[in-house]
């Protein structure tokens, strides 16, 4: 059955339609058994990060998948579909596998070549088997994903920079801050990016770090790592307090800083304070922007900092993007071989009924024979259907290589009395 890709990125939403439409981990078992009550969704996959909220699925038919798919987002998110219909994408079969591909190499990324997204494919492939939503199609698409995505980090030089989100917003940082070093950092959530972000932080010279996580023992083994102090969120509005710049980076469903906590901090210790909120849905309330000599940043102002300034040279995305395009190519011949797979083996089945019907015919004549004579005309007439086959095979094989062979596929069934290959 065909691949269907549908969804809404950063390319096309702002960050108030991506929080929206965001399926948090702890929503996905309700999210997959209604797709599993779509008649037309066989297997399926979800992907939601901060750049985008995307589901991969095997259909019966593009129409039908497309409508299915589109209501689902609807419904598990509560988002009405005409809010979110003009930026919905989707690719079909080879586009989908070439498009997830990208997306594992990080070309689809606001900061092109991130880390993170390889890991977050994984992990959404591994939730989705878990609820038995996926299947040997979607196993091969994700598994060959993942490889394209490291294919394009090894052979290339795209996602250089592991802490490229924070590095960009450390920009917007000093702009309003002056320079980092020195200053106190507050580092909301123990996670990778709130790993990654501690670690640049470090490596600026801020002043102190302080790490808090809502598991205040995940928040004390960063903190050990880069020397920082740590605490539970509980703690956040008195942290703030001391805090000049702010990152946050959680996965939480609703915001757990409070425009109140900001303005709060602001009042004890009025000074300019930049946050820097990573996190999709928000971390920080927005009103937190209005605080008097607060400026409050978020992927979308990061992704108009970024644009036209990517990190990687424009040579680097293109060998990334000619990988892609290699180990898309590869797999959708893979996948049209595989298609061909039963055809061909009843072609050489019936191959091999005709030249045993004919010897049994002729096992009366070939009596005197000895048993080296046997085994010398059963290898000739196994060499003479194998040679016979051969080229309409390779020949078949050729054409799938170039995604044209539907036609000949079907004609050999049909000169054969076989069944055509199906969908």
């Amino acid at each position: 059955m065909p691949v269907l890709a549908l969804g809404v990125s950063h390319r096309q939403a702002q960050v108030e339609l991506l929080e929206r439409l965001a399926i948090p981990e702890e929503a996905e078992p309700k999210a997959y058994r209604r797709l599993e009550g779509l008649g037309s969704v066989r297997e399926s996959v979800v992907l939601s990060t901060c750049n985008r909220v995307e589901v991969y699925a095997e259909v019966a038919l593009y129409h039908q998948g497309f409508q299915d798919l589109k209501r689902f987002m609807s419904e598990a998110t509560d988002v009405p579909v005409e809010e979110f219909v003009e930026p919905l994408y989707s690719h079909y079969e080879d586009d989908a596998a070439e498009h997830l591909f990208a997306v594992a190499a990080g070309l689809d990324s606001m900061v092109v070549g991130e880390p993170q997204i390889l890991a977050q494919i994984r992990a959404a492939y591994r939730r989705a088997d878990a609820e038995g939503a996926t299947g040997p199609n979607l196993a091969r698409l994700f598994q060959r994903a993942v490889r394209a995505g490291r294919r394009a980090r090894e052979e290339t030089g795209v996602g250089t920079s592991p802490a490229a989100f924070v590095e960009a917003g450390a920009v917007l940082a000093e702009r309003h801050l002056g320079r980092l070093a020195g200053v106190s950092a507050l580092v909301v959530g123990a996670g990778e990016m709130g790993a990654l972000a501690a670690r640049f932080l470090q490596e600026r010279g801020v002043g102190r770090i302080t790490v808090l996580s809502r598991r205040p023992a995940r928040a004390e083994r960063l903190a050990r790592k880069v020397g920082a102090g740590h605490g539970g969120l509980d703690t956040v509005g008195e942290a703030l307090a001391e805090a000049d710049l702010m990152v946050t980076s959680t996965q939480a469903t609703s915001p757990v800083i409070p425009a109140e906590a900001v303005r709060g901090a602001a009042e004890r210790s009025p000074r300019p304070r930049f946050l820097l909120d990573l996190a999709v849905p928000r971390d920080v309330e927005p009103e937190a922007a209005r605080v008097p000599g607060v400026r409050l940043a978020d992927i979308d102002d990061l992704g108009r900092a970024l644009e036209g300034s990517r990190a990687d040279p424009r040579e680097e995305v293109a060998r990334a993007r000619a990988v892609v395009h290699e180990e898309a190519r590869r797999f959708a011949v893979d996948r049209r071989t595989a298609r061909l797979a039963p055809l061909i083996e009843a072609l050489q089945t019936r191959g091999e009924a005709v030249r045993s019907s004919e010897l049994r015919r002729l096992a009366g004549r070939l009596d005197g024979l000895s048993e080296r004579e046997r085994e010398a005309v059963e290898a000739a007439t196994r060499r003479i259907v194998r040679r016979l086959l051969h080229d309409p095979v390779v020949r078949l094989k050729d054409l799938a290589g170039r995604g044209a062979e539907d036609g000949a596929a079907r004609a050999l069934a049909e000169l054969f009395g076989l069944e055509p290959p199906g969908d």
